[in-house]
């Protein structure tokens, strides 16, 4: 089974943008979530076949897409905020549902995750 690798974390300064890519994309049902040392991990944003999902935290600043020509999901993340910094990793999930899911037990394939550090 090939699990999915992202990239594209990085450091950047409050405001700024960051864009996060995972590859491959091939799982219908997949999403991106974040953890910081001592907390657990949450999701962020998920996409499905009925459309895409985000946390309350998040919404209106991160947006998630899939190329498919691409193999590739992203995760465009602007007006970033010192909350923002995590571990951030994509998953999928081996059950196929329209709806997408922010919970993270539901998903089997995980990447080993990309670092985000946004500063004041």
């Amino acid at each position: 089974q090939v699990q999915p690798v992202e990239s594209g974390g990085g450091s950047v300064q409050t405001g700024g943008s960051l864009r996060l890519s995972c590859s491959p994309a091939r799982w219908l049902n997949m999403g991106w979530f974040r953890q910081v040392p001592g907390k657990e991990r949450e999701g962020v944003a998920a996409v499905a076949l009925g459309g895409t999902a985000y946390s309350d935290s998040v919404k209106g600043r991160f947006t998630i897409a899939k190329d498919a020509a691409q193999n590739t999901m992203y995760l465009q993340m602007d007006n970033l905020k010192p909350e923002d910094s995590a571990m951030y990793y994509c998953a999928a999930r081996a059950s196929i549902t329209s709806s997408p899911r922010l919970d993270p037990g539901t998903y089997a394939y995980w990447g080993q995750g990309t670092q985000v550090t946004v500063s004041s």
